[in-house]
């Protein structure tokens, strides 16, 4: 059975105000995260395995020596600096998007693991960072007995 419900043409109007507090809101308070970039302009992939958490960070035109890694508890820490190798005047330039300088990215990491261990590779410009878990964090198999 159906209802009959009146309609209110009013009622899906929203009030200026509302629409302004709800844009000051979206773009101050809790913007949207397409519209801010990446925390410190590099982005990370983390990954987990059974064994190892993976750490993948893009780092073109960065070479392996000018990139600094630590790990502070839970916390790894990634540094590094572009350079700007060309000698092009400014005044030349159509566009200029690449950003050069120096970057840092903090990330979060599960617990249990050892960064004592850990082991850094860089080819083709990614940054491949794996450390190991500790016994205690990796997934055990327990059988199953079946009795007769």
């Amino acid at each position: 059975m159906s209802s009959i419900v009146k309609w209110e043409p009013f009622e899906d109007l929203v009030s200026l105000r509302d629409a302004m507090d709800r844009l000051f809101e979206e773009s101050f308070i809790r913007p949207r995260t397409w519209l801010v970039p990446f925390e410190g302009g590099l982005a990370v992939d983390v990954y987990e395995t059974d064994d190892n958490v993976v750490v993948e960070a893009a780092l073109p035109g960065v070479k392996p020596e000018d990139i600094e890694i630590s790990i502070t508890g839970d916390v790894l820490t990634i540094k590094g600096e572009t350079k700007d190798e060309k000698e092009v005047k400014a005044e030349n330039y159509i566009r200029r998007e690449r950003r050069y300088g120096s970057f840092c990215r903090s990330v979060s990491l599960p617990a249990g693991l050892d960064g004592d261990k850990a082991e850094a590779e860089f080819e083709h410009g990614v940054l491949k960072l794996t450390i190991p878990k500790t016994e205690e964090v990796k997934p055990k198999v327990i059988k199953v007995k079946a009795k007769k």
